[in-house]
């Protein structure tokens, strides 16, 4: 591959924000007919090469080659019209308009000034049956799947460009199958001759899908390698800089036997809780000290289970104890009342707030349970706000920067200090380690095995079944919003044997 002639080069990038290096010394070549995956940890630098390269942002050193010529583009319409396309992980399409308007959105065929919607209709239909899809083009966008919405806007990419696509996290919100839809048209692409950077957290889908990867880390590249030449274990040293230790004594440190566990204290316990339309009655005990992992599919009602336990949706019935004292559980004021703490998946609209500074978004929580007319103390919030900065490595480790500038990770960590600073007696996660890298994943998973060591309750949620069965020492099976099963995680429990509980819908030992 490297006898052919790059599509793309960079040589010697550099970018610096105030304070900040955020490129030093970037080398990057693409190949045609190729899917190279960037990667790296949160904050290494890829979004920022990506954007010094579509022209989001100023190049301050180096060069950029594209079909063998010098550019230098002033903004993203420029390198589209040079033939580079990027489609987000968030779809910047709109909703309210057909699939074809979409498509051709602000570039409409126009016959006397007059738009011509016959042939749009049909360049997008052929255009997304070149991608597999047959789709009634003349639908509102918004009526279809995020993972269809991501087929339109790469139909619409590869219309305006013919020489590289980026897709930056696209498979964030995808499912398998969904997974499998958007790489068969990857391939097809990549056939054509059209080269695509790929950016993705999930490693497995790298090693599926790329054939070569450049690795960053703190704003410079640590090499580039072609897939089958860089086991995954070599991949994370490189991200990292470091071997990923961590999570091997997670998994190799022995976790107290759930019947041990249930010797001590209930935190909670719900008893044939549910609420119509949206989980079906379900009973659950989380003691003192205890990791339950919520296993399911998408849609199987992991979230619902979550979000009554914490209140921010009501029980239509069962009842709720906490600390074994009866509870009605009025809204989340109540829970957090009672020890309980929410940290949602969706961070970015029920979790932190992006104009708020680090510190203001950490003693949220802990200002809310006091009540806005007893301000905490600033010499009080300095204290308690670097105490967690520094317990959990949040960087930059500035209290009075927007936290809307931080990488995913290191927001995920200012939402964990904001609950764990009012000292909860119940963590619920849901989702702690989505679109996050892998560095800051180990931190995660490590801090939450240490927090239900020292006796705090946590109740966790992921898609990543590897994770529940690494941290949880009970694990309760969902499938169509049902609770199915509580499986104690002994040696006889993995990946296999919860898939197949899931796939089964078998109900032995729900709700005890």
């Amino acid at each position: 591959m490297g006898e052919r002639a790059p599509i793309l080069e960079m040589l010697g990038v550099g970018k610096v924000f105030p304070g900040v290096v955020a490129l030093a010394d970037v080398d990057f070549r693409l190949f045609p007919g190729e899917v190279h995956a960037l990667m790296g940890e949160n904050g290494a630098g890829k979004s920022t090469l990506i954007k010094v390269l579509t022209g989001v942002y100023d190049i301050d050193a180096g060069s950029i080659r594209l079909s063998d010529e010098d550019v230098r583009f002033t903004g993203p319409l420029q390198a589209q019209r040079a033939g580079i396309s990027t489609v987000y992980q968030e779809v910047n399409l709109c909703p309210n308009l057909s699939v074809a308007e979409n498509v051709f959105i602000g570039r409409e065929p126009r016959t006397l000034g007059m738009i011509g919607w016959r042939q749009m209709r049909r360049r997008s239909a052929e255009l997304l049956r070149g991608l597999d899809l047959d789709l009634d083009v003349t639908a509102l966008l918004g009526s279809y799947s995020i993972a269809i919405q991501q087929m339109v806007a790469i139909a619409r990419a590869v219309d305006i460009s013919a020489k590289v696509l980026i897709l930056d996290e696209p498979t964030s919100s995808l499912d398998a199958s969904e997974v499998d839809q958007l790489f068969r048209v990857m391939r097809r692409l990549k056939s054509e001759g059209l080269a695509i950077v790929f950016v993705s957290h999930f490693l497995d889908q790298v090693y599926e899908i790329a054939d070569r990867m450049t690795v960053l880390r703190n704003g410079r590249r640590v090499g580039e390698y072609t897939v089958a030449d860089l086991p995954q274990s070599q991949l994370v040293s490189a991200m990292i800089g470091k071997d990923l230790a961590v999570l091997e004594e997670l998994e190799e440190q022995e976790k107290p036997s759930v019947a041990a566990l249930e010797q001590g204290k209930p935190v909670i316990a719900a008893t044939d809780v549910a609420r119509t339309g949206a989980i079906e009655p379900f009973s659950l005990t989380i003691h003192q000290g205890e990791v339950v992992g919520l296993a399911g599919l998408l849609g199987s009602g992991r979230t619902e289970l979550a979000r009554l336990l914490f209140g921010a949706d009501k029980a239509d019935q069962g009842s709720f104890t906490v600390a074994g004292e009866p509870v009605t559980m009025r809204g989340p004021r109540t829970a957090m009342d009672h020890g309980v703490a929410f940290c949602s998946e969706n961070r970015r609209t029920e979790g932190v707030v992006g104009e708020l500074t680090v510190r203001e978004n950490i003693i949220l929580a802990l200002q809310a349970a006091r009540g806005w007319s007893r301000p905490i103390p600033r010499s009080r919030q300095d204290e308690l706000v670097e105490k967690y900065i520094a317990a959990l490595d949040i960087r930059p480790a500035n209290p009075d920067s927007q936290v809307r500038n931080l990488s995913g990770g290191n927001q995920q960590k200012v939402l964990l200090a904001r609950w764990l600073i009012t000292e909860p007696k119940l963590l619920i996660v849901d989702e702690p380690t989505r679109g996050i890298d892998v560095g800051a994943k180990a931190e995660i998973q490590k801090l939450l095995a240490q927090l239900s060591g020292d006796g705090m309750a946590v109740l966790f949620i992921s898609a990543e079944l590897e994770e529940v069965l690494r941290l949880s020492h009970k694990i309760a099976v969902l499938r169509d919003r049902r609770l199915v099963e509580q499986l104690d995680n002994t040696d006889e429990v993995d990946v296999d044997r919860i898939l197949a509980t899931i796939a089964s819908g078998t109900t032995t030992g729900a709700g005890e």
